[in-house]
């Protein structure tokens, strides 16, 4: 007789009609390494020999105790085993189940630690009825919330795995009676928000034997039962004052988790289209499975793994047909309830997975053919009925040499395998050279037909061999495939009708590519270096107000500065006049202005405008390399300081200032705060050596001079010195004009201190480059489209905070050319897109967008161009679009514009001709109206799938965004570019974050 009269651990067994399994679990619990604990088992009204069988253990084993009780289900059965227990802690065990050896070894040391609840769980491993072991099923991660997250979606514990304190199990009222499933799952939950701590243990202890006729295989039952436990779930969030605009928030929705198990329960018992009707008629609200076609292609495998009892998934290959019509009636199913084209991503993400399993076997499945083939034993695969995406497994001798995803036309010739094998997979050297009449002729017509080409390497002084080699490369590829057997309807030819049928319908001829436009505006501040000074301002001067001098911000620095000069002045020098508008005011308020500028050109301007002043002299002068005029009572000098080569030469000129003036004269002197000069505060950009800060600091420093007053401004200062010994400094702080000129505002840094741009030039590279997706930049729309909307003051704040984070903007274009070129990319890129062209781009961001220099690449719906946003007509009122007059406007200054689609469908529910014909239609649209080449798309919804990159390329894009949340890098596939979504329902902070800065101020 076996005793234990304190056990550390108590299993709660229920026992139905279990008098042929009873032996196995209990055994198991008899053979356990560590022997303090102890069983209740009870009889739950069996009608077979549980009882005798249960009273023949109790007998020889005094752990185990038995209770017998009328039939009142699993939980009745655990609850009433719980209030017979006696040890601190508790394990659910069903009497068909069985533990290992080292369960209660290994999982009490772990839920017995410390003084808070432990539950400490493992994983375990499904036995078929014939014996097999299926593979190990671990369980997620549950430390901190993530056991809210993971339970308020699914169950992620088996029943006999966990191991839990007695009297948690008491004060959260045991299992819930009413679930006649899905039980543990509700009291795992309610462990979890009671504040409990989840510790993995490792290893496979626990196993679980399959069986017929159990709950589990009742669909209609574990789906109602799951309704309920994620019902409670949301209930229980609520209760905690869960943020409902929490991004997390969506995992932890009811409809989500009641979508996972009908999609496992269907997969699990094969059910088929009436079946899947009354499982979707007990979802309170059927969701759009859209963004999840990942986690349910996993579920689906899973479900279907179990269901069929196959370890791998390529052995559901070997009974495909058992599985098929149920698999493609819930892919037709979700495609019903989801954005158009979410059942064939799911559909080829099971494919994938299938696939990738084995992948020596050609199979076929809805849309998706596999085709496995030997590179020495090429012959013609058909093309089977439905399928319109190919994924190519490639051989040789029985070596796996690659594999090609994308559109399928028609059947795969010969020839079309082997340019496959050479264009995509570039594995020619694995083909065989046939020893063929055929070959041989159509090898030597084309070595005949590069005669001239291999004349003229020959010629050539150096690097003759690797060309030689490369020439007679492709004459070798090109005779492979031009005596490869044809086919007549092979997927090339099918390809070409499809292109001669849209060829017809084409807007216009393609454009061929041409430069973009410059970037518009800007100021120049240093001469290029094959210039003289003299040479730079004459060349600047050839346009008329340069300095955009009756803008308001200029005007209201000029009324500052003359605020600054004293009455009285009898004399006064302007240097650096330019034409002419300061000089006007000047004359008014001094009895004579002498005003010099560099440049020829300017000082004409300025006579003309001053011919009827006559108290006003101009000059020609350069004031650093000329003699200035003495005896001056006041010398205004802005503007131009900072363009000294260095500070030498700054205190040299500052020196000759002070020198022309008499005792007792003034030096009136406005100059911009640069962030070079003082990077911890607000400043411009500009490439020059110093700022106001160190003209200030200079001038401060001269003998003869002293500060008196100054003006300071957020953007700038205007001081005035005088030439005396002593006098009591006056600072007012005074507002700048607003509002602000494009040309000023886009070189202007806001904030405090960042990253200086042309120094994150010169010693930061970076192999990825965040693409920052928006859509609208406006304060009013639908309230269920707020996380596509943007405030116009926030993006304004994330522009300014690239810019002071160093930031430098690229279009979609030359990103492509720089990750096509491989190598790091200097600085700190992005690329900013906006999609569906709303007209809010050009009235709300396009001026942002200018203030801060940045250029963006807007993607167009062709078709509905100078309309409103119809696919947003389900969530309340629609927003206008650009017009084609508007796409012009801002492409001629500096926007760029690539297609996303005619239609804005989903890629993904389009077949390959109608995707075709709208990816090219869309891209002429464009070219026809731009007049420049376009090689960009962005698609809408980021719908895409195997075929999708293949299709835009033979459609003439190089460049396509999709809705991936990442950094693009030089790994991803061109047409598949990932992009960081900026979302609108996101506090401010959440862009510092999105940029990998968190820490950094933004605001």
């Amino acid at each position: 007789m076996v005793t234990a009269s304190k056990p550390d651990i108590s299993f709660l067994i229920p026992a139905y009609n279990a008098a042929k399994t009873l032996a196995d679990c209990l055994g198991s619990l008899q053979k356990q390494s560590a022997s303090n604990w102890q069983a209740v088992v009870v009889d739950d009204g069996s009608k077979d020999d549980t009882w005798q069988v249960l009273q023949v253990f109790a007998k020889a084993d005094r752990r185990i105790l038995i209770h017998r009780q009328p039939n009142a289900g699993a939980s009745a059965a655990r609850n009433a085993a719980a209030a017979f227990a006696t040890a601190p802690l508790l394990c659910m065990l069903d009497a068909d189940d069985w533990l290992d050896p080292a369960f209660i070894e290994n999982m009490l040391p772990v839920a017995a630690d410390g003084q808070q609840p432990i539950i400490a769980y493992c994983s375990h491993r499904r036995v078929t009825p014939d014996g097999r072991m299926l593979h190990v099923e671990i369980p997620p991660d549950l430390k901190g919330d993530r056991a809210k997250w993971e339970f308020s979606s699914f169950c992620a514990l088996a029943i006999h795995t966990v191991v839990f304190p007695r009297d948690l199990f008491i004060r959260l009222g045991g299992l819930d009676v009413e679930l006649q499933t899905c039980e543990e799952w509700d009291l795992w939950l309610r462990m979890a928000f009671a504040g409990v701590s989840f510790r993995q243990v490792d290893g496979c202890l626990a196993f679980y034997r399959m069986k017929t006729g159990s709950l589990s295989s009742d669909p209609l039952k574990m789906l109602r039962d799951a309704v309920r436990v994620t019902n409670r779930a949301q209930a229980l969030w609520l209760k905690e004052g869960h943020p409902h605009s929490d991004e997390d928030a969506r995992w932890t929705a009811p409809a989500l988790g009641q979508l996972r198990m009908l999609a496992w329960v269907a997969s699990v018992n094969l059910c088929e289209r009436d079946a899947l009707a009354a499982l979707a008629e007990l979802l309170p609200e059927f969701p759009d499975a859209s963004g999840y076609e990942n986690f349910l292609s996993e579920v689906i495998l899973h479900g279907l793994k179990i269901g069929l009892k196959v370890v791998r998934p390529a052995n559901l290959i070997d009974v495909l047909e058992r599985w098929k019509p149920a698999f493609l009636d819930l892919v037709q199913l979700l495609e019903r309830h989801s954005l158009p084209g979410t059942g064939r991503r799911v559909e080829e993400l099971v494919v994938w997975s299938i696939s990738a399993s084995d992948m020596s076997c050609s199979f076929a499945l809805g849309h998706l053919q596999v085709a496995a083939i030997d590179i020495d034993k090429l012959a013609r695969v058909p093309k089977v009925d439905g399928a319109d995406t190919l994924l190519l497994h490639v051989f040789a001798g029985g070596l796996y040499i690659g594999s090609h995803v994308g559109p399928l036309w028609g059947d795969l010739s010969v020839r079309t395998q082997i340019r496959l094998i050479v264009e995509e997979l570039q594995a020619e050297d694995r083909l065989p050279t046939p020893l063929t009449f055929s070959f041989a002729r159509s090898w030597a017509t084309g070595a005949v037909r590069n005669m001239r080409a291999f004349g003229k390497i020959v010629r050539q002084p150096s690097g003759r061999r690797r060309q030689i080699k490369h020439l007679l490369k492709k004459v070798h590829l090109t005779a492979l495939v031009e005596t490869a057997a044809r086919g007549r309807e092979n997927n090339d030819a099918c390809l070409l009708e499809t292109e001669s049928d849209y060829q017809k319908r084409r807007a216009t001829p393609a454009v061929a590519r041409t430069d973009k436009p410059s970037e518009v505006g800007g100021i120049q501040t240093a001469p290029p270096e094959a210039a003289t000074k003299k040479e730079y301002w004459e060349r600047f001067f050839e346009r008329p107000d340069p300095w955009n001098y009756v803008s308001v911000y200029e005007q209201v620095k000029y009324e500052q500065t003359l605020s600054l000069i004293p009455n009285g002045v009898a004399k006064a020098l302007e240097l650096a006049c330019a034409e002419g508008l300061f000089t006007v005011k000047l004359a008014q308020k001094v009895g004579f202005v002498t005003a010099a500028d560099i440049s020829s050109r300017a000082v004409e301007r300025a006579a003309e405008r001053c011919r009827d002043l006559p108290n006003v002299e101009l000059r020609v002068l350069d004031f650093v390399e000329n003699e200035l005029p003495p005896e001056q009572d006041l010398i205004v000098c802005s503007e131009v300081l900072y363009f000294m080569d260095d500070e030498a030469s700054l205190e040299q000129v500052c020196g000759k200032i002070a020198a022309a003036l008499k005792p007792g004269g003034y030096l009136v002197t406005a100059h911009a705060h640069l962030r070079r000069d003082e990077p911890g505060r607000t400043g411009f950009d500009w490439n020059n050596p110093f700022g106001m800060g160190t003209i200030k600091k200079v001038l401060s420093n001269l003998p003869d001079l002293i500060l008196e007053e100054t003006i300071e401004t957020e953007l700038y200062a205007v001081h005035r010195f005088a030439k005396r010994n002593t006098a009591v400094p006056v600072v007012h702080i005074e507002p700048h004009g607003v509002p602000l000129d494009t040309d000023v505002a886009k070189y202007i840094i806001w904030g405090p201190a960042g990253v200086d741009r042309e120094a994150a030039r010169a010693n930061e590279v970076v192999t990825s480059v965040p693409v920052l997706m928006y859509h609208r930049i406006a304060l009013d729309g639908p309230d269920p489209l707020r996380r596509f909307r943007v405030m116009p003051d926030d993006f304004r704040k994330q522009m300014q905070f690239l810019r002071r984070q160093g930031y430098y903007a690229l279009s979609a274009e030359s990103l492509t050319n720089l990750l096509r070129d491989g190598k790091p990319i200097k600085g700190r890129p992005f690329v900013l897109t906006f999609d569906d062209a709303y007209l809010d781009f050009l009235t709300d961001a396009f001026p942002i967008l200018a203030e801060s220099g940045f250029s963006a690449d807007v993607f167009v719906v062709t078709d509905k161009v100078g309309g409103r946003s119809e696919w947003d007509a389900g969530y309340g009122d629609t927003a206008p679009l650009m017009s084609w007059a508007d796409i012009k406007s801002l492409h001629r200054q500096g926007i760029g514009f690539g297609s996303h689609l005619a239609s804005h469908r989903p890629a993904s529910s389009l077949d390959n001709a109608t995707l075709l014909n709208e990816a090219v239609l869309s891209r002429d649209a464009l070219e026809s109206r731009l007049g420049e080449a376009v090689r960009s798309i962005a698609l809408p919804f980021g719908s895409t799938d195997f075929r999708v990159p293949g299709i835009l390329a033979q459609a003439g894009y190089e460049t396509g965004f999709s809705t991936k949340p990442a950094r693009t890098s030089f790994s991803d596939h061109p047409l598949s570019l990932p992009r960081l979504e900026v979302r609108g329902d996101r506090p401010l902070q959440a862009f510092a974050e999105l940029m990998g800065q968190p820490d950094a101020f933004i605001g």
